[in-house]
């Protein structure tokens, strides 16, 4: 292999990326308020209002179709694709306004960064996978490229394991290694905040502790919030929990008080298998 352009960056598991000055870090990341949202005619969620703080992890639970992975995408703007789609009520991210008139779409979707369910790495190398993102955003620097590819790789925690591979595809990965590469991918535009869409549901019992190992050291430098089906998962991972049932929030608190002491009956029934 053709050793890196860039000397080592340390050793240091991870790096916290610079932060873009508008987007300075505040105690409270990510802020809903008074949140409704429609596909069409069919109201999908009603008066959500909840709060993530910075540099945590944030769980959404719920049986399907409860509004948690539509208020997940609302977070990035992914629903602005859909046709018919309106929201009322306002979302901040580091106290900005993400649907207001002065919000730059390229820039959130930077700041805010996306691991969907599946895996879905570019049919390319597992390099350009990592510098796809920084070279869209304008830069040709090969050597801040490497220093990117291999920084981002550590965090996942796949650089040992692919370090000698770097210009093979990403598909040989297995899919674990192909979810952590996505995770990789995300961090190279030096995000904020990155959302998770249940990244562990088609993964191995191996690869899905691989993941929320590296959800728990990663939330040192980012604020996360992930929808999981799994309960074990949600109070393994997740600093706050948020439960959601038919479009509103049931509850949301500290993951400790909620499983072992939730306020609402409903809450009891669903975290402990009565329904859902």
């Amino acid at each position: 292999m053709t050793p890196l352009a860039t000397p080592p960056v340390g050793t240091a598991r991870h790096a916290a990326p610079a932060k873009i000055e508008s987007w300075a870090e505040s105690a409270e990341q990510i802020a809903v308020r008074n949140v409704n949202f429609w596909y069409g005619a069919k109201q999908a969620l009603f008066n959500v209002s909840l709060s993530v703080p910075a540099r945590s992890v944030m769980a959404f639970i719920g049986p399907s179709g409860c509004g948690k992975s539509t208020l997940l995408r609302l977070l990035n703007r992914m629903n602005d694709l859909i046709d018919g789609a309106r929201k009322t009520g306002t979302i901040e991210v580091a106290g900005e306004d993400i649907y207001g008139p002065a919000a730059n779409l390229t820039d959130l979707r930077r700041r805010v960064g996306m691991v969907f369910q599946k895996s879905n790495p570019f049919p390319k190398t597992i390099y350009e996978n990592i510098a796809f993102g920084p070279r869209m955003a304008g830069e040709r620097s090969r050597q801040r490229l490497d220093h990117t590819v291999e920084r981002c790789l550590k965090q996942a925690s796949l650089w040992n394991e692919t370090k000698d591979r770097l210009h093979t595809s990403a598909l040989e990965l297995s899919g674990g290694q192909q979810q952590r590469l996505c995770i990789a991918r995300a961090l190279a535009t030096e995000p904020d905040v990155l959302l998770m869409d249940e990244p562990c549901s088609a993964l191995d019992p191996k690869s899905t502790q691989a993941i929320e190992e590296l959800i728990k050291e990663l939330k040192r430098d980012y604020t996360i919030v992930i929808v999981t089906h799994n309960m074990q998962q949600a109070a393994r991972v997740s600093d706050h929990t948020t439960f959601f049932f038919e479009g509103r929030i049931v509850e949301t608190g500290p993951t400790d008080r909620l499983f072992s002491n939730p306020a609402q009956e409903q809450t009891r029934d669903y975290i402990t298998g009565r329904f859902g």
